[in-house]
C-alpha cells in the first residue's frame, strides 16, 4: 500500500513510462544507400540520406503512405 495518493500516483506514472518505452517502436539502423527510391546515391554517415532533399521527399512519401492507411 501507498503512504499517500502523490506516491500511488507517481509510481502509476513509471510504470506507464516502462510501458510506453517497452512498447516502442526501434529505429531503423542507418543504410549504406540513399532510402529515397529515386536516388540510389551513398548514404552520409549516419544518416540513411544522401541528402536534405532526398530525406525529405521520402518523409512525405512515408506520411502519404501513412495517410492511405487510415482511411
Amino acid at each position: 500500500m501507498y503512504a499517500d495518493i502523490l506516491d500511488e500516483a507517481a509510481a502509476r506514472e513509471q510504470q506507464l513510462i516502462e510501458v510506453a518505452l517497452a512498447n516502442r517502436k526501434a529505429p531503423e539502423p542507418p543504410s549504406p544507400v540513399c532510402r529515397n527510391a529515386d536516388c540510389g546515391e551513398p548514404s552520409q554517415p549516419g544518416t540513411s540520406y544522401c541528402c536534405a532533399e532526398c530525406r525529405e521527399d521520402d518523409e512525405k512519401w512515408q506520411r502519404a503512405i501513412q495517410q492511405r492507411r487510415v482511411a
